[in-house]
């Protein structure tokens, strides 16, 4: 491909992230012959196949990195936008990160990158393995994971600390289905809620040496997941810190006091020199330190 159309581009970047002609069409306020005429004319001058036709349209892996390019040809441009002086615009930044990262020092991240605002942020939910995909395809800036993952495209890998669980649950849960103790034999009948549930599964390992299946239920949501357990219907990891004030008042106790499951993070980041992708990443690293052990 000799050169390429930006304004085709957005479009392929607009069915790509809608999942559908008619959906980008809306979106860019153009119609869907036009949005087809766009896509189609991009196919022709690269010879390949950019969007798989289905429900939802998905890129191929060509299409992906032409989208990734387009997004990091708009960051570069709002650089110079501030550079230049002109009205700055407002590109669009996809990171990747993990629910209990969301409900805990993450929310640190937003008033600084955010106000003014200086970008169109979109947070995926993910788990590690997800978000390291997401962000060897292009689909993501960067990503928070719990793997150095040194086989990953990115130029940066950032370690952020360690996010710490307890196991708890509710008095009454804990009467009932410990009261002899959190066993092994205990864990395989007691109802657990998790989101990961390779992070159970490895504490239950470590220090029970459980190695077979375990119920449990599965909620993608912290939020849901702290409900949970705090009305007393399975037991489960939560954030040490936001454990803490529900121990301390006893709604809430330590099936292993002393003993925590530590998850390593880091920041992973492809390597794009503009103030706005520089300033995510400071406010990441910050953010996650200050909260993170």
């Amino acid at each position: 491909m000799v050169s390429l159309d930006y304004r085709a581009l957005a479009v392929l970047d607009a069915v790509a992230s809608h999942g559908s002609f008619e959906k980008a069409a809306v979106a860019l306020g153009i119609s869907g012959p036009a949005v087809a005429q766009r896509i189609k004319a991009l196919e022709d001058a690269s010879g390949r196949l950019l969007i798989i036709r289905g429900q939802p349209a998905v890129p191929t892996g060509l299409g992906q990195r032409l989208i990734t390019h387009h997004r990091h040809v708009k960051l570069m441009e709002a650089s110079l936008d501030i550079d230049l002086g002109n009205t700055v615009s407002m590109p669009g930044l996809a990171i990747a990160i993990d629910d209990d990262s969301l409900a805990t020092w993450f929310p640190d991240v937003l008033a600084p990158l955010l106000a003014p605002p200086r970008c169109q942020l979109e947070v995926r939910l993910a788990d590690s393995g997800t978000a390291l995909q997401m962000l060897r395809d292009g689909t993501v800036f960067g990503c928070v994971a719990s793997d150095t993952a040194p086989e990953a495209t990115a130029a940066s890998v950032t370690p952020l600390g360690s996010l710490h669980y307890v196991c708890v649950a509710t008095p009454v849960f804990a009467g009932h289905w410990f009261s002899d103790g959190f066993s092994a034999a205990a864990a395989q009948l007691a109802p657990a809620v998790v989101g990961q549930h390779s992070l159970l599964a490895r504490l239950l390992a470590e220090q029970l040496a459980l190695q077979v299946p375990f119920p449990h239920h599965s909620l993608p949501a912290e939020a849901a997941r702290r409900a949970c357990i705090e009305q007393g219907l399975a037991y489960g990891l939560m954030p040490q810190r936001l454990a803490a004030p529900l121990l301390a008042t006893d709604r809430l106790v330590d099936l292993l006091p002393g003993r925590t499951l530590a998850v390593p993070l880091y920041w992973h980041a492809w390597s794009l020199d503009t103030p706005l992708t520089q300033l995510l990443s400071e406010q990441v690293v910050r953010s996650a330190r200050a909260w993170l052990r």
